[in-house]
């Protein structure tokens, strides 16, 4: 990725958290984080890497949320980066590497308590 994709994406992924937070009033989107944003090379599509905290259900209506308020989102974009030609498209993809990392903690944790109530035996020979 060069560095102008680095920024656009960057600056993307902040107004679209700030603005997700502070000014989306669709009652589906629930407790909803931007953790990145990855934008094309030719800038056209940017992909708006989105935690959600809750349940599968919750997830679903909180992703639908946002993609109906697509264009108020690019909307928004294009007023706070006025120096870009084209606004890239918005695409919104459900992130769960924070699920992932929690039930690797969980795994780690058990295995931790595992072995301090059974530690493994040495023999001295």
């Amino acid at each position: 990725m060069s560095r102008r994709t680095e920024q656009v994406a960057d600056a993307i992924q902040r107004i679209l958290g700030a603005t997700i937070q502070e000014e989306l009033k669709d009652p589906r989107v629930g407790f909803a984080t931007v953790v990145g944003v990855d934008v094309s090379a030719d800038l056209q599509h940017a992909t708006a890497r989105v935690s959600v905290m809750g349940d599968d259900a919750q997830r679903k209506e909180t992703m639908a949320g946002l993609n109906s308020a697509k264009g108020f989102l690019r909307k928004r974009v294009a007023e706070e980066m006025r120096h870009l030609r084209f606004v890239p498209d918005l695409h919104f993809k459900l992130d769960t590497s924070l699920d992932y990392s929690i039930r690797i903690a969980d795994v780690l944790r058990d295995v931790a308590r595992e072995r301090a109530e059974n530690p493994p035996k040495i023999d001295d020979d």
